[in-house]
């Protein structure tokens, strides 16, 4: 798969977390990462063996360069990150367990990526020889500026044919659904599939799945089917895909995705997953669902993958989903057995 490149635009954050399932007040120290929606799933297609570049901006400085170093890491092209800018964001991540809910505080205003302007990108060049551009809706909704570059960057991609995904991916703390729905529904018209989990659709567009509540862990299918046939028919994407999670408890989750095409609905298998890190689980569907299309597979096939994809991720400590596409294809195939590899 060498050669396929994909292109993803985003911020990366510095992550503090308390060792183990530690409250914030009873931390002594905290265990530093990086991610970051975008840069996340920039990690899971290098992973699969495509060419994947995250484009930034972080300051400059020795922690805006530990973000590059950690991405580089995994073999993510930074050459397009550019440096400047005061401060890198921060968030903060507590590890629930059963029935304490995870927590977190963000430390993000003023970041570099947040004072970005059009102009500062050269996507000409950037998007040279791109098969596949992605990003989420946390992009846009982190400054005005921002939602500005990504409008920039998709009429890009869209001149030169790259195909576009969309992690719609709403945060009440950076915006107003109000806002979110006017920025958002400009950007759509560049957008080809479409990501989404069990609130975001209301959340942003008003687009409710009936008869679901997520607080009980309650999921109607036939109401997000609701939900995909309506983005397509008022967005007219070519595919959307929705990420189903029955929360059971903070340790325990169903898991499983949901992909239309326009014309047909195809389910993947659920999951059982006890949680080590839920951080990044809708970035590694994401991810997986971009390689399967990218690869070739067909529909079906390219759900099953995104599904096992993020529930390997799931088990995984940090924002990181550091599986590769053999140990995915393991999983699809139905060995979900967790027995010893020898």
């Amino acid at each position: 798969m060498q050669g396929k490149k994909v292109v993803t635009f985003g911020e990366i954050m510095l992550r503090l977390s308390p060792p183990g399932h530690q409250r914030f007040v009873q931390a002594a120290a905290f265990d530093a990462i990086y991610g970051g929606g975008e840069a996340n799933v920039a990690v899971s297609l290098a992973n699969y063996g495509l060419d994947a570049y995250f484009v930034s901006k972080v300051p400059a400085h020795e922690i805006g360069q530990g973000a590059i170093n950690a991405l580089r890491r995994f073999g993510v092209n930074t050459e397009y990150v550019l440096r400047g800018g005061a401060r890198l964001g921060i968030y903060f991540c507590e590890n629930g367990a059963s029935q304490r809910p995870s927590k977190v505080i963000y430390d993000r205003a003023g970041s570099s990526i947040s004072q970005v302007e059009p102009g500062e990108f050269d996507w000409e060049r950037i998007f040279e020889g791109a098969t596949w551009f992605h990003f989420t809706g946390i992009t846009p909704a982190i400054s005005d500026q921002a939602a500005a570059v990504t409008l920039e960057a998709l009429k890009a991609a869209k001149a030169r044919n790259v195909k576009v995904s969309m992690d719609l991916n709403y945060r009440k703390k950076l915006w107003t659904p109000e806002k979110a729905k006017r920025v958002m529904t400009e950007l759509m018209e560049y957008v080809d599939v479409v990501i989404a989990n069990e609130e975001d659709a209301e959340k942003v567009f008003g687009i409710k799945a009936g008869q679901s509540d997520v607080t009980k862990g309650e999921l109607h299918e036939e109401g997000y089917k609701e939900v995909a046939r309506e983005l397509v028919r008022r967005f007219g994407v070519e595919q959307v895909a929705i990420t189903l999670r029955e929360s059971l408890s903070a340790s325990d989750n169903n898991w499983s995705g949901m992909l239309y095409d326009g014309r047909e609905f195809y389910q993947s298998a659920k999951y059982s997953i006890h949680i080590v890190d839920r951080v990044g689980g809708g970035d590694s569907f994401c991810g997986g669902l971009i390689y399967a299309l990218i690869s070739g597979m067909d529909a079906a096939s390219a759900v099953e993958f995104a599904a096992a994809a993020s529930c390997l991720k799931q088990t995984i400590p940090g924002d990181f989903n550091q599986v590769s596409a053999d140990e995915v294809k393991l999983l699809m195939k139905g060995d979900a057995s967790g027995r010893v590899q020898r």
